[in-house]
């Protein structure tokens, strides 16, 4: 008998970021006993992983949840149920102490950097203390990496002995981000990270941040309201509403062939300077969104679209593949044919 060679192949390398089912509930207590009576379900079931060197946008209104998510994958809120991974590790049950080790791997930036910053601290103290704290580098070493790292982000390393108020507000976001990078972490969490700033220094931290994933390979995951944000730096957009993903796909494909009523929606609430575009816009939703301790039943966003019919009121519909790498969850969008 022939025995044949086993063959050598390679084993694809874990995402650096998987999140699957994820689900955070925050309890509602009434009473004297603060008994639970109910719960805000923030985060309902949300599921998506992030290839190495690329960048998923989150997008939605305002108290969809995209907040929520981004704390419960950084552990600084603890999920009610799910799983993430970091680069294959399931951190979703470890204590704080056991997450430690993982830190390094996920990094996140703010959305205010005035209030994410330490006020006490000047510039260089900030951006070298997670060195200290992992204990990556002391002393002359320390100093160098600082430097290096303010050179990275476009601040003069000379800079360093300011304390954050002397900063405008695109330094400031400039350190945060100088901050994440110093622990050399294959995932960041940037959590609207440009809304606060003014739009043609948000051009340029966007473009910072695009020229750091080319150079280091980071993958982000982020969070935004803006839709032309999202568009300038996403290689792959998820839009949620009430806690849940209801379209998920490319970038382009987002753009010019939306399936979800709701993204269509967003798309055309979205300013558009050429008069024929505003005129071709048709999908318009109204009212506000439910409140996510009551979420409507069935399809969570059929109060307020204009297409459902009496199964969207009943039926919640799964986040189905409608054509390669395109998922929506909609009972108008039938998914593809078993292959």
């Amino acid at each position: 008998m022939t025995v044949r060679p086993a063959l050598n192949m390679a084993v694809p390398a874990a995402p650096p970021l998987e999140v699957r089912d994820l689900v955070k509930h925050f309890p509602i207590r009434t009473g004297l006993l603060q008994r639970q009576t109910g719960a805000v379900r923030a985060v309902d079931g949300v599921s998506f992983s992030i290839a190495r060197g690329t960048t998923l946008g989150l997008v939605g209104e305002s108290g969809c949840g995209k907040s929520t998510v981004a704390k419960t994958v950084m552990k600084l809120l603890d999920p009610s149920s799910g799983q993430i991974k970091l680069a294959g590790i399931d951190i979703t049950n470890l204590a704080p102490g056991e997450m430690w080790s993982h830190r390094r791997r996920i990094q996140t930036v703010f959305q205010d950097p005035y209030s994410s910053l330490n006020p006490r601290l000047t510039a260089g103290d900030i951006v070298g203390e997670p060195l200290s704290n992992f204990s990556i580098a002391t002393g002359a070493d320390k100093a160098g990496r600082v430097a290096e790292l303010f050179k990275r982000v476009g601040l003069r390393p000379e800079m360093q002995g300011r304390y954050v108020h002397e900063f405008s507000g695109g330094q400031r976001q400039r350190l945060g981000i100088a901050k994440a990078l110093s622990v050399n972490p294959d995932v960041i969490v940037a959590d609207e990270p440009v809304s606060a700033l003014d739009v043609s220094v948000q051009a340029q931290v966007l473009n910072l941040l695009i020229d750091l994933q080319d150079d280091l390979g980071l993958t982000y995951l982020f969070i935004s309201h803006d839709l032309a944000v999202v568009r300038h730096i996403s290689h792959h957009v998820a839009v949620m509403y009430l806690g849940q993903i209801v379209e998920m796909t490319t970038k382009q494909r987002l753009f010019s062939s939306p399936q979800h009523p709701y993204t269509e929606a967003l798309l055309a609430a979205a300013p558009a300077p050429d008069p024929a575009r505003r005129r071709a816009k048709r999908m318009v939703i109204t009212g506000d969104v439910p409140s996510p301790a009551r979420p409507p039943s069935g399809c969570r966003f059929h109060t307020r679209c204009p297409i459902a019919d009496a199964a969207c009121k009943t039926t919640m519909p799964a986040l189905a593949e409608v054509s390669p790498g395109h998922h929506v969850a909609c009972l108008k969008r039938p998914a593809m044919a078993p292959t």
